[in-house]
């Protein structure tokens, strides 16, 4: 089957523009107690310090941006979600002037489900998994006459590469980077700005043991189902890769690393003792896997995307309250 390509250069530069003037650029750092951490100069691109917290407000905003001119008579989205997609389709509904509904499965995270209803989203609890609320959100669609957003697409991708340009463009030297995967918006938007400026950069996917359809697919070079079960990297919760996003990792990406919750959980508490910055389960996946890699190749710089600091205060918390390694 033929895969679209990804977006190209001048298709990134000539969106950026209109993306950073509602979604500035966001910093990349190179913290030092990280760097002594991991033994050798670390670089994070800090993706959750945007209005909702997580890169994906881009994808969207691309995503629903582009819809609105192909079909200027939608009047609402709605969307399958574990929270920061669903905030971002509401962010970016609510600045095309549209509705926007999102559903979730049960005992979804109980602030990321607040902070959607306060973008102005109805908010819809369904099954016990992302991908029993992703066939729902499908019939809802189809039943209340809604646009539909799929989790993985081109102009999703196209918004969140606007953001890993401008990491790559300020960090050129970077050897290599880590990147969580979810449904691959945010590897595959890796990819295009890598391809883009023809960086040597190898990118190194993150799939979470507890959620490993995409690590299981990329070993076989094809789409494996697999139950999700982590306690901690709800983001990352796919149990069924989308098969066009997988073509493009296959392409693009060096390798998977899996990483347990206990490892994801220490590097959420890493992130937070070496940069008091919060991250939740998808984030500390990146970090996870780079300290798992510690050592290779450590005199050249490495990346990570910290995708996301949403996570409810009574689960950080108890992550805390685990105790401290300190470098």
């Amino acid at each position: 089957m033929d895969t679209d390509p990804l977006p190209s250069l001048e298709e990134i530069e000539t969106i950026a523009p209109q993306i950073d003037s509602v979604v500035p650029p966001t910093p990349a750092f190179d913290w030092p107690l990280l760097s002594k951490r991991v033994g050798g100069p670390v670089w994070v691109k800090q993706d959750n310090h945007t209005a909702i917290g997580s890169f994906k407000i881009r994808g969207a905003l691309a995503y629903v941006g582009r819809m609105r001119l192909v079909d200027p008579s939608v009047a609402g989205v709605i969307a399958a979600t574990r929270g920061n997609f669903g905030q971002a389709v509401a962010f970016a509904a609510g600045r095309y002037g549209l509705s926007s509904t999102v559903v979730v499965p049960h005992g979804n995270s109980v602030e990321k489900n607040l902070a959607m209803r306060a973008l102005g989203a109805e908010l819809i609890e369904h099954g016990e998994d992302f991908q029993a609320a992703l066939v729902h959100s499908k019939e809802l669609a189809a039943r209340r006459r809604l646009h539909w957003v799929p989790s993985y697409h081109r102009d999703l991708v196209l918004g969140n590469a606007v953001s890993m340009l401008a990491f790559l463009r300020a960090v050129p030297a970077l050897a290599r980077v880590y990147v969580p995967i979810g449904m691959g918006s945010g590897i595959c938007a890796m990819i295009a700005a890598r391809d883009a400026v023809g960086l040597p950069t190898k990118i190194i996917g993150v799939a979470a043991d507890g959620a490993p359809a995409i690590a299981l697919s990329f070993d076989a070079r094809k789409v494996v189902t697999h139950r999700a079960d982590t306690r901690i990297a709800d983001g990352m919760a796919c149990s069924t890769p989308v098969a066009e996003a997988l073509r493009h990792i296959l392409q693009g990406v060096e390798r998977i690393v899996r990483v347990t919750d206990d490892e994801i959980e220490a590097a959420q508490r890493a992130y937070f003792s070496d940069t008091h910055n919060v991250a939740e389960g998808a984030a500390g996946a990146g970090l996870a896997a780079l300290i798992k890699d510690r050592g290779a190749s450590a005199v050249e710089p490495a990346g990570v995307v910290h995708t996301g600091g949403n996570i409810d205060a009574v689960t950080f918390q108890r992550i805390l309250a685990s105790g401290f390694s300190h470098p």
